[in-house]
């Protein structure tokens, strides 16, 4: 089935483009992606900074993957991390009352369990439903 410039591979779930450049890209944004992802795991082991390079690179990098399967990627990157410094800065916040310890726990679970199932989703060319919600 062939739509505009660009034939689906349904197997994939990704466009199979005739342009080597654009399959170049692709590739190249796909890689990306996976070593942000990465970064974005291994931020318990370096005290959040591969999480800053991370989402620095998200940002100089988005325009790039517009348009693309990888876009959605992006997104779910991005909301993981502002969304999670808003729960580590309140659970600190409220550490002293002890309510802050399970905020904690339940930011990095939560964490943990966006950058799998994003990356799983990556690894399987499957497009995140909707990149702007929270599980």
């Amino acid at each position: 089935m062939s739509t505009g410039d660009a034939t689906y591979v349904h197997a994939r779930r990704l466009p199979a483009l005739r342009d080597p450049l654009d399959a170049d890209r692709l590739r190249s944004l796909r890689t990306l992606t996976h070593v942000l992802y990465g970064l974005y795991a291994f931020y318990w082991l370096t005290g959040g900074v591969t999480v800053l390079v991370a989402i620095i690179i998200n940002y100089l990098k988005r325009d790039e993957a517009a348009g693309t399967p990888y876009e959605q990627h992006f997104t779910w990157q991005i909301r993981t991390f502002w969304y999670g410094l808003a729960g580590h800065l309140i659970g600190i916040a409220l550490f002293v009352v002890v309510i802050g310890i399970p905020i904690l726990w339940a930011v990095a679970i939560w964490t943990l369990y966006r950058i799998i199932k994003g990356w799983l989703y990556l690894h399987d060319n499957k497009p995140l439903a909707d990149p702007r919600a929270w599980f």
